[in-house]
This record gives C-alpha cells, sequence and structure tokens, in this order.
C-alpha cells in the first residue's frame, strides 16, 4: 500500500511562505502526476496544483503566482511553496497522485495543516 506523508505546515501571519513537502514509497513515482489539494472546514477538497512526470504544471486560479509545486523523483516527494500567504489559504493540504479533478489515486494521508492569520 502507497504511503503518502506530508509535512511543513503551520501557523504564518498573511504575507508569510511555507513550504510543504510530500514523501511517498510509490515506486513508480517519476511516472505519476502529482497534486496537491486542499480542503477548509465545511468546503469541498480542491486541487491546488499539479505537476506531471515532464514537469508541466497548473496551478488553480487563486494561487497562481503565489504557489510553486515541483518535485524530486530520485527523493519520491513533492513539495509546495507557498509565498504571499492570505488568511483564505488556510486548510488542511494533502498531496496524492492526480487523476483528475480532485481525484487522488491512493488513500489519503494525515495531510498538514496551514493556517493563516490576518
Amino acid at each position: 500500500q502507497v504511503q503518502l506523508v506530508e509535512s511543513g505546515g503551520g501557523l504564518v501571519q498573511a504575507g508569510g511562505s511555507l513550504r510543504l513537502s510530500c514523501s511517498t514509497s510509490e515506486k513508480y513515482f517519476s511516472a505519476m502526476t502529482m497534486g496537491w489539494f486542499r480542503q477548509a472546514p465545511g468546503k469541498q477538497r480542491e486541487l491546488v496544483a499539479a505537476i506531471t512526470s515532464g514537469g508541466n504544471t497548473n496551478y488553480a486560479d487563486s494561487v497562481k503566482g503565489r504557489f510553486t509545486i515541483s518535485r524530486d523523483n530520485v527523493k519520491r516527494t513533492v513539495y509546495l511553496q507557498m509565498n504571499s500567504l492570505k488568511p483564505e489559504d488556510t486548510a488542511g493540504y494533502y498531496c496524492n497522485a492526480h487523476l483528475g479533478g480532485t481525484i487522488g489515486k491512493y488513500t489519503w494521508g494525515q495531510g498538514t495543516q496551514v493556517t493563516v492569520s490576518a
């Protein structure tokens, strides 16, 4: 069973930065499109950013220009650099192999909480 372990969240003031990491045991990681997702209380999960095996990226409109997704295939890790954070970015952040929309291939991990204070 593939495991996903997210880390790097925390409490930060608006305008601050955080870097999230997600490590996986998936041996075919380099061939997978990976995504970062987030879910705030009472809201549906949304895709924040995705990166293909070839390094192509796409972002939700709400984070374009502020967030950057990247990957290290040797470490089987995907990152999310978050700059200029806003209170509306507050949510639990999760990674997964991206199958489209908000669908992940594997059982969701524990996620990492990001809280942005005004």
